[in-house]
């Protein structure tokens, strides 16, 4: 049976929720994890700061599959669209954990993962992670900012530890899956899977197990599975997904504060 590794700080969901990537199709998903349209919701200063929990997917087929390919007719799930169109379907992220860049400061340990996305934008605002870590002295205002920025990034691009004692900051997930929309940039998402759940490739190769990840959905991330952001720079939107009219207020009001500096 094949070592699966789990990256520090995560655990491994149990064995019937796997997602297993079908060579040039979807994503099949296993285990029944709730799937739900999760919404990114920015606060005052208009960067991403909260998750609200929109519609449940309950339409696809059994057993589940995602689309992979970013151009079936029934987003998010898959209607076969991905045997009639061209796309790139190739995986070509490390299976394994690739070794992240460290900042430090005398409170944290950062490990940030550029091979995954940011684009969620939660680690941006109030003066951002990165920054705030090259401050020698934080308030425990900022200590509480970097905390909330670190466990709250969707890709689990970023891993925050305290410096001291060597505690990983990891959210606490049942295993779970969210279609990602983005209001405020107007687009739509990835696939956020949480709680440990394992991604298994098309060769039948497990992907290092980790707390969370955003899978592409859009067809276009140079990272697949992984979101790589490309999603924003195609427009990508799920066409069957209705946003609110409040949270369409709240996102205008929010794209109007920051698209200034983006």
């Amino acid at each position: 049976m094949e070592h699966k590794k789990v990256q520090e700080g995560s655990h491994a969901a149990p064995e019937t929720y796997y997602i297993a990537i079908q060579k040039n199709g979807p994503y099949l998903v296993y285990g029944k994890p709730p799937i739900n349209h999760e919404l990114l919701i920015p606060d005052e200063t208009g960067w991403s700061w909260s998750y609200q929990q929109g519609e449940k997917v309950e339409d696809c087929e059994s057993p589940i599959a995602l689309c992979r390919c970013g151009q079936s007719k029934h987003k998010p799930c898959c209607d076969g669209t991905h045997e009639d169109v061209e796309w790139d379907a190739a995986e070509t992220a490390a299976k394994d954990t690739i070794a992240p860049q460290q900042f430090t400061n005398q409170d944290f340990i950062l490990n940030d993962n550029k091979e995954y996305c940011a684009t969620a934008r939660f680690c941006d605002g109030h003066g951002d992670i990165w920054h705030l870590l090259q401050k020698k002295e934080l308030t425990e205002g900022e200590k509480n900012t970097v905390k909330h920025q670190g466990k709250h990034c969707p890709s689990g691009r970023l891993r925050l530890q305290n410096a001291t004692t060597g505690e990983i900051y990891e959210p606490k997930f049942d295993p779970g899956i969210g279609i990602l929309e983005d209001p405020v940039l107007k687009v739509s998402g990835p696939i956020w899977v949480k709680g440990g759940i394992r991604v298994q490739s098309a060769g039948g190769e497990s992907y290092t197990i980790r707390n969370r990840v955003t899978l592409c959905r859009c067809g276009h991330s140079s990272n697949k599975p992984f979101c790589d952001g490309t999603h924003v720079t195609i427009c990508f939107k799920d066409s069957k997904f209705h946003i609110d009219d409040k949270v369409k207020d709240v996102a205008a009001q929010a794209y109007e504060k920051i698209k200034d500096d983006m």
